[in-house]
């Protein structure tokens, strides 16, 4: 018995050149700083854990940090969870943080497009001060750690647009319990969008278990965005534009 393949003729289980839809190439945004510096954020094509957007608390977080740098980011260490595509940890760097880490969930393209993006970013006085890594909520900080040696945790912590993964919420408060610095001026700052409305409780959830796990929530932030990421998107169309901002800090 031949196979067709052998006859010359097609491979039965060689799928089409065109049997799967083209990978998606990645895409860039424009972020304009509030000292009108330009930043081209590159974006990958697709990713099942939606680090194909810039969202709107990414963008918000990053003006609120460059606003108050001086009190807030200058000469601070800076660990940023769930990067995407890790425009707050740039414009950290920018504005005078001593050492930024950026991090994603250790997908090679995540983790390959955060280097990209600081290896592209003109706008870094010294790209040695920041760092990418693959991390995973919940798991050793070992290798977070020693981006800080000597020091026993990190002055802020950045999480833009997170909470909407309700699973994860006990596994992030595990990492921020274990790379926050044990001191009352530090701080984690939560951005976020309820863009599923019905579902925000659940999204508030995660400070219930900040406040369990030794933490003071603050709200500090609130903004109406002038339109919503998604605008086929249902549910009430105010809190889909709204971000909200929080603050974790050590109990006194």
């Amino acid at each position: 018995m031949t196979t067709d393949l052998e006859d010359g003729g097609f491979d039965l289980f060689q799928e089409p050149a065109d049997y799967y839809p083209p990978e998606k190439q990645p895409t860039f945004a424009t972020h304009k700083m509030l000292d009108g510096t330009e930043l081209n954020i590159r974006l990958v094509g697709h990713n099942p854990l939606w680090g194909h957007f810039l969202w709107n608390a990414g963008r918000t977080i990053s003006l609120y940090l460059e606003e108050h740098a001086h009190d807030l980011v200058k000469n601070k260490s800076i660990l940023e969870l769930g990067a995407g595509g890790g425009l707050p940890s740039l414009v950290c760097a920018i504005k005078g943080a001593s050492r930024v880490v950026v991090t994603d969930y250790p997908d090679a393209d995540l983790v390959d497009n955060l280097s990209y993006n600081i290896q592209h970013c003109d706008a870094l006085p010294n790209r040695d001060t920041v760092s990418s890594e693959g991390y995973l909520w919940g798991a050793p900080t070992d290798t977070l750690a020693r981006h800080i040696s000597g020091e026993s945790g990190f002055d802020v912590l950045i999480l833009a647009d997170l909470l909407f993964n309700h699973s994860e919420h006990a596994k992030l408060v595990k990492t921020v319990q274990s790379t926050l610095k044990k001191v009352q001026t530090s701080r984690a700052y939560v951005f976020f969008t309820p863009y599923r409305p019905w579902l925000l409780e659940k999204d508030l959830a995660f400070f219930d278990l900040a406040r369990e796990a030794g933490f003071t929530v603050t709200k500090t932030f609130e903004k109406v965005m002038d339109k919503v990421m998604f605008e086929e998107d249902p549910g009430d169309e105010l809190l889909r534009r709204t971000v909200y901002g929080y603050e974790l800090s050590w109990e006194g």
